[in-house]
């Protein structure tokens, strides 16, 4: 790495074993895949913040050759996983090393064509029922509205539904025109 990783905590002692942890996870990262210029990574401990609760934030993100990033951030609203701060930390460091794979491969050029349209998962919906988030295969999240499910489905979906969607530019950012629910048996194991 050219520069240091920073790692900042945020209601979170600066324990030398987290600081080692997260110096082992990225020194991995970089071993594995080289190309790494630069990286934050920020651990923000629980609070009273109604979003999360009583589970800790980790957000990391990684800058590469050709202006490229890796940016891993928001925490899983329904994962109780993430009280416990060393998943929290290996958890995001498997998202990252995901998203990581797949600029890797798209800076060698070698990525998959694929025909269909992306398969995410459902990782939050707003309890008035009017929206939700999309994980997308990198790890990304995308908003969707209730007008975008199709077949009138949006009261069928649940967290963790698997749903196939096409996404599009908003004004806000990326989001789903189209959201279609899959049946379990449609999937593919």
């Amino acid at each position: 790495m050219e520069t240091p990783v920073e790692i900042d905590f945020h209601g979170v002692d600066a324990d030398p074993r987290v600081r080692s942890a997260v110096a082992t996870h990225v020194a991995q990262l970089e071993e594995r895949f080289g190309r790494i210029t630069a990286g934050r990574v920020v651990l923000k401990g629980p609070g009273g913040r109604h979003r999360t609760g009583g589970l800790f934030e980790v957000s990391i993100r990684l800058a590469l050759p050709e202006g490229r990033e890796v940016n891993v951030g928001r925490t899983r609203q329904n994962d109780e996983r993430y009280s416990d701060l060393p998943f929290a930390i290996n958890d995001t460091f498997k998202r990252a090393r995901r998203q990581l794979q797949d600029q890797v491969r798209k800076m060698q050029g070698d990525v998959k064509t694929s025909a269909g349209a992306p398969v995410g998962i459902v990782v939050e919906l707003d309890p008035l029922g009017e929206f939700g988030f999309i994980e997308t295969p990198d790890g990304r999240e995308i908003y969707f509205h209730r007008n975008s499910v199709l077949g009138g489905n949006f009261a069928r979906l649940k967290v963790n539904s698997h749903v196939s969607y096409a996404e599009e530019a908003g004004d806000k950012g990326p989001q789903a025109s189209t959201v279609r629910l899959l049946e379990k048996h449609s999937l593919k194991q």
